[in-house]
């Protein structure tokens, strides 16, 4: 490839329902074996991930795909985990933190930068309106092998 020509992606993006399926599914499993994390999901809140990882899929399918989306249900889920332990800003910071990872580790493309984007987003608003915890996302760290650097437009 000549200096001059665009780089190929490292990875697919988050395109398809497969795909958001596999980034959900790789994300949890993070979670459930993160110390910090795991005690919130697993311990306080009790997640039937049977139940709830489907509705996690049709929830970032909205996102990034479009369509019907619900989440109506996800701030009283939220508010109840905070009121049976208080969420700090390190818990908002480590979701944060392994979502990027995950989607950084086999994703590139618009999709993948708005799943990226809309998880800062969706974790400010929490934070300010749920938690009652200052947060701002951290900068996101770039990968070993990540190469070249690339921009993204805003476009989803």
């Amino acid at each position: 490839m000549n200096a001059n020509s665009p780089a190929e992606p490292l990875h697919p993006d988050l395109s398809s329902r497969a795909a958001i399926h596999d980034l959900v599914v790789e994300f949890y499993r993070e979670v459930v074996f993160d110390e910090l994390l795991e005690q919130v999901f697993g311990e306080v809140a009790e997640v039937d991930w049977a139940a709830h990882i489907p509705v996690l899929v049709d929830y970032w399918c909205g996102i990034l795909l479009g369509g019907q989306r619900t989440g109506g249900k996800m701030i009283a889920a939220h508010r109840r985990v905070h009121e049976l332990q208080h969420i700090e800003s390190e818990h908002c910071d480590r979701w944060y933190s392994l979502w990027v990872r995950c989607i950084d580790s086999r994703w590139s493309g618009p999709f993948a930068e708005h799943a990226a984007s809309h998880a800062a987003t969706l974790m400010s608003g929490l934070a300010k309106h749920v938690f009652d915890v200052p947060w701002t996302a951290p900068s996101r760290p770039s990968l070993p092998d990540s190469g070249e650097t690339t921009t993204t437009s805003d476009a989803p």
